[in-house]
């Protein structure tokens, strides 16, 4: 009969809880592995470790080093971040539904026995409700918290995969937040691809939001990744009245063009943004040193920074193409990765927090690059090693870049990072609504 058990705390809960997994029952000394098996979309993911009973035959995650395994070192959740796909190229890590949770089943053995405990992660808590939206031309999700509210709220922009990022608005709604996910691409009645997208479409969502939540204080922030962290910087400075944050995952400091994303028709060089019905300036556009070759000849696994780092040589397209983040007038939150393999947000998002720094940006700034992570930020505990992929619209394959432990920890501190500073804005916001106007002080 075997003495082994495993134990989690907590068992169940949100998705960016880290959780204290522990092994009794072992030998002291002897090798215990620990098995980790989560179903995501239908396809198994799975990693182990073995790791040395202490003294007591105990092994606690949260202490013991991995011996060997998927992951090195101590990392209380490392069987979650370290898990790969038994089908190769699969990358999604939910359910189509994000109100399922994940469940992973853990499994320890030694020559003492076998033990096994669930951990449940959630991206909705109890009470967060989901609606489609699907009117004034908008598609999206809107997510509400529990309670009646007045709540503040986040609008959700996705990357240049497109679609309706459901995930980080059921997870912001779990923290309090009415969040709304709105796609501009790649999903129901929208186009396919990102080419010649009109900002006022944006604005349009802003509206929307503000009138159908009625959000605490009026605060609207806007989160956005990669494409998205590049639009959520450039709707700030556009349309600063209706913007109260800004959350930008490793974002461009410049306008681009469609890219990967774009509709074949009109090619990556194309526009993306329109405003007005007049395309903006990007950094390709008359762009004297800007080459592709670094990409579409580079050795594999392709890295398209290569490409961007070329159409950063010539100044003047540059500084055509910058987005003007002094307009802003809101507090800016930037998150980058130094490895990252898509574009050089840690460039990026220095050339904007020099801007702010320069024009004295009266709100607070924050700017955190993630040494050795790459590309794809999410938030915690999920898996980070399916690093290189095909491109959801051009299928092109590429290297997000970073490493598996680093990425993990960018995933672990951006979401710490990010509520903190929601939670700022947020009290900042309210207070400066608090403080009469000139005009009543008069």
């Amino acid at each position: 009969m075997s003495t082994l058990n495993i134990t989690i705390s907590p068992a169940d809960d949100l998705i960016d809880v880290p959780r204290r997994i522990v092994v009794t029952g072992a030998q002291p000394g002897e090798l215990v592995q620990v098995v980790s098996r989560t179903v995501r979309a239908g396809v198994v993911w799975r990693s182990s470790a073995r790791f040395v009973a202490d003294a007591a035959g105990h092994v606690d995650l949260t202490l013991a080093p991995a011996a060997e395994g998927d992951y090195e070192g101590i990392s209380a959740m490392g069987l979650l971040w370290s898990q790969a796909p038994e089908q190769p190229g699969k990358r999604e890590l939910f359910h189509a539904d994000v109100q399922q949770a994940l469940t992973t089943v853990l499994e320890a053995s030694s020559a003492a026995g076998k033990a096994e405990a669930e951990l449940t992660q959630r991206l909705c808590a109890d009470g967060v409700t989901r609606q489609e939206v699907r009117e004034q031309g908008l598609v999206g999700t809107l997510f509400l918290p529990a309670g009646p509210g007045p709540h503040p709220a986040v609008m959700i922009l996705n990357g240049s995969g497109g679609g309706i990022n459901e995930p980080r608005a059921a997870l912001y709604a779990s923290h309090g937040y009415a969040a709304f996910a709105l796609a501009y691409f790649k999903a129901p009645g929208l186009s396919d691809y990102i080419s010649n997208t009109p900002l006022e479409y944006f604005e349009k969502g802003l509206d929307w939001l503000r009138a159908t939540v009625k959000p605490l204080g009026d605060f609207v922030a806007i989160s956005g990744q990669s494409r998205g962290g590049e639009l959520v910087l450039l709707l700030g400075a556009t349309f600063p009245q209706k913007v109260s944050a800004v959350l930008a995952y490793v974002p461009s400091a410049l306008v681009h063009s469609g890219q990967n994303a774009c509709d074949p028709a009109i090619g990556r060089e194309g526009p993306t943004w329109l405003l007005d019905g007049k395309p903006l300036t990007h950094q390709w556009e008359n762009n004297r040193h800007a080459s592709w070759a670094p990409f579409d000849e580079g050795t594999p696994p392709h890295r398209h920074v290569l490409a961007m780092l070329t159409a950063l040589q010539d100044k003047e397209a540059v500084a055509k193409a910058r987005i003007l983040v002094e307009h802003i007038d809101a507090p800016v939150l930037l998150l980058s990765a130094t490895d990252d393999g898509s574009w050089p947000s840690s460039i990026y998002s220095k050339m904007v927090r020099d801007k702010l720094d320069e024009v004295a940006h009266p709100h607070a700034v924050e700017w955190h690059d993630y040494q050795d992570a790459g590309h794809a930020i999410l938030f915690p505990y999920v898996p980070t090693t399916q690093i290189s992929y095909a491109h959801p619209v051009s299928k092109r394959i590429s290297t997000g870049g970073g490493v598996p432990a680093a990425n993990a920890h960018a995933d672990k501190h951006s979401l710490q990072h990010a509520l903190e500073f929601l939670r700022n804005a947020v009290g900042a916001h309210l207070a400066r609504s608090a403080q009469p106007s000139r005009k009543e002080v008069s």
